[in-house]
């Protein structure tokens, strides 16, 4: 009897084909660059807090050590290391600046994270929303007169959370967003998950860091964008508008009590090697993103978003490692050209929406990766000429994942909406009930509806069409997105 080839035998197998990764982690699986050499046999440095090796709950030796080291690269008063991702770093961000049932003001494209923080902490969320880039139908920047109109009108909110950049690379005015946040005294929180590469690049083109531009607290995922392995990420802190202590606690509640070695020591390596390496590596990454975006612009149906977007639609900068290749002006969806480049071409997404995928490209990338996408996409290109009737449809639609006028009508806060007595009905009979349930594309993750709010005609169609074009819905305890559980109108206090 022959067993059926399990985890490890599957990504081994996947590991020896062809299949190229635009997709995170950063590291891309190079496996024999300078970076990874040490990490050849990771059984032999797999260990626990042994003595010599300190305790990362309370770090007195060699992780101390390295995380002062990382706080001095990074130009600030602290650096924890995070081994749960960053979701860990955002719930301890929101847990230690905000007070229990206080309110938060925070960008609507937040990741599920931190709705989740909003959850745990029975938080009032007031939501700034983003503007719209609408010839490409994506999320744009916040304007810091928004933020400075909200701040005015909600006195009450204790602390402020921004996403820069975004998954799709758009980057906000943080020094503008951080003066308005402190001229109420207030903190602000930058989930610079997707930007742990600006630390390393600002002198080569890329966008600065958050955490040199006023933010208080800013989170990056190392895994994300620089060589480092799944589940690493830090967080940087600085004093001044935020409790120290409070905060310390609270990454010590989120972050698991049995650390790895293997993922503390690659978000070592990866610092040290960025530091001694780093912009030496970005110069040439950001060189061969230009030969790549130069040699992509005699696409004729689709298109990819660049620089001209700065300055318009809220839109502060752009970090050109995101690769936004718009399928609008073609017969083609989003998710039709993710399938083609997985299933013709071997090439894998990091992700698609309704009508445009993202690859993100990183200083591991391959000329043979960018040659392949090259290529891939011209051939794609050369045949996607002229709408379809599926494409015509999208048009139609009261919304979409980056171009949703219908804000959600909140009637709950989300930890009333989770808590609360529900009950399942169909999702097609839920029009202007109030959901319990999240409903997002993941990724990347930004809710279409959290609980506590109104399941609007318009948003109940969008989810529904983002099943047939066969997006990533999920959210839902039904995972066929055919039932949502609502509240019954008896709220628990």
């Amino acid at each position: 009897m022959s067993r059926k080839p399990d985890l490890f035998d599957q990504l081994t197998e996947y590991a020896h084909s062809d299949f190229y990764p635009f997709h995170m982690p950063g590291h891309k699986r190079q496996y024999k660059e300078s970076f990874s050499k040490k990490f050849t046999n990771p059984f032999s440095i797999d260990i626990t807090e042994i003595d010599g090796f300190d305790n990362l709950h309370n770090p007195q030796g060699i992780l101390k050590e390295s995380m002062d080291r990382a706080s001095a690269i990074y130009k600030c008063d602290r650096t924890y290391y995070l081994v749960n991702g960053s979701s860990c770093g955002i719930l301890s961000a929101i847990s230690g600046t905000i007070s229990r049932g206080g309110t938060i003001l925070m960008s609507r494209n937040c990741h599920k994270s931190a709705f989740h923080g909003v959850f745990l902490n029975d938080l009032k969320a007031e939501y700034i929303y983003p503007q719209l880039i609408g010839e490409f139908g994506l999320q744009g920047g916040i304007l810091p007169e928004d933020m400075e109109d909200m701040l005015k009108n909600h006195p009450e909110a204790e602390g402020v959370l921004v996403v820069s950049p975004t998954y799709d690379g758009i980057v906000l005015d943080i020094r503008k967003l951080a003066d308005i946040t402190h001229k109420f005294n207030l903190p602000l929180i930058v989930d610079e998950a997707h930007g742990a590469h600006f630390s390393f690049g600002k002198e080569t083109g890329f966008p600065v860091s958050a955490i040199e531009l006023g933010a208080d607290v800013v989170i990056q995922s190392l895994h994300k964008t620089l060589p480092s392995l799944t589940q690493t990420a830090v967080m940087h802190v600085k004093d001044g508008y935020v409790d120290l202590d409070r905060l310390d606690r609270y990454v010590h509640i989120y972050q698991t009590s049995s650390p790895s070695y293997v993922l503390m020591a690659s978000i070592d390596n990866c610092i040290g090697f960025m530091a001694e390496q780093g912009r030496e590596c970005m110069e040439k990454f950001i060189n061969k993103i230009m030969g790549l975006r130069e040699d992509l612009k005699s696409l004729s149906n689709l298109k990819v978003l660049d620089e001209q977007v700065k300055g318009t639609a809220g839109v502060y900068d752009v970090d050109l490692s995101k690769l936004i290749i718009s399928t609008r002006n073609s017969n083609l969806t989003g998710a039709q050209l993710d399938q083609r480049l997985r299933d013709v071409y071997h090439l894998e997404m990091e992700m698609c929406g309704p009508d445009y995928v993202t690859a993100i490209l990183t200083l591991a990338d391959t000329k043979e990766g960018y040659k392949r996408l090259l290529q891939a996409l011209s051939e794609i290109d050369a045949k996607a000429g002229g709408i379809s009737g599926q494409s015509l449809a999208r048009w139609d639609m009261s919304g979409g994942y980056g171009e949703q006028p219908v804000r959600p009508e909140i009637r709950n806060t989300i930890a009333e909406g989770m808590n609360s007595h529900r009950k399942k009905i169909l999702l097609e009979d839920a029009v202007d009930e109030v959901s319990a349930e999240f409903v997002y594309i993941y990724p990347p993750g930004i809710p279409i509806v959290a609980p506590g709010e109104v399941l609007k005609r318009e948003l109940i169609d969008l989810i529904v069409s983002y099943k047939k074009m066969g997006l990533p819905v999920q959210g839902l305890e039904d995972e066929r997105i055919e039932f949502i559980y609502i509240l019954d109108g008896q709220t628990i206090k």
